[in-house]
């Protein structure tokens, strides 16, 4: 019965280390776990410079616009000499985002809603327009004067 005593404890600190063994070295980690979903999926390309168009009464829009790609360009999509990276269909994307700005209403620039939609006509004509996989098109500045 004495030796039994003597044993029962170390068999039991046995088995709790063996347990945080187990524990702490076996068991799959918490950072193997699946990474969250990204907020934007795609690439962002920003328009350099920013669009100065005519609106209605006589107001004019300053707004900076940034693409957001199916994926980024390639070296062959982009201009080989710029200062700063230009798509080499830069001119139609251009042009069409300047004929979809000008002459609108200065509250269609304003309003949230009345901007998404003109940004979702944008897109649809950039890709009529283009080659390029264009998913969205975002104000990144909008100053209305």
């Amino acid at each position: 019965m004495g030796k039994l005593k003597l044993i029962l404890p170390i068999l039991l600190v046995l088995l709790a280390v063996a347990g945080g063994a187990y524990h702490f070295v076996l068991t799959p980690k918490a950072s193997a776990k699946k990474a969250p979903a990204p907020h934007v999926e795609g690439d962002l390309f920003a328009l350099a410079p920013e669009f100065v168009v005519n609106l209605t009464d006589g107001h004019y829009g300053k707004v900076t616009v940034a693409l957001l790609l199916k994926q980024a360009p390639t070296a062959a999509q982009l201009e080989p000499v710029s200062d700063t990276p230009k798509l080499l269909q830069d001119p139609v994307v251009r042009a069409t985002i300047t004929d979809d700005l000008t002459g609108v209403q200065t509250d269609d620039l304003i309003n949230r809603a009345k901007r998404t939609a003109l940004r979702a006509q944008i897109l649809k004509n950039l890709q009529k327009a283009t080659d390029i996989e264009v998913t969205g098109v975002l104000f990144t500045d909008v100053v209305v004067q």
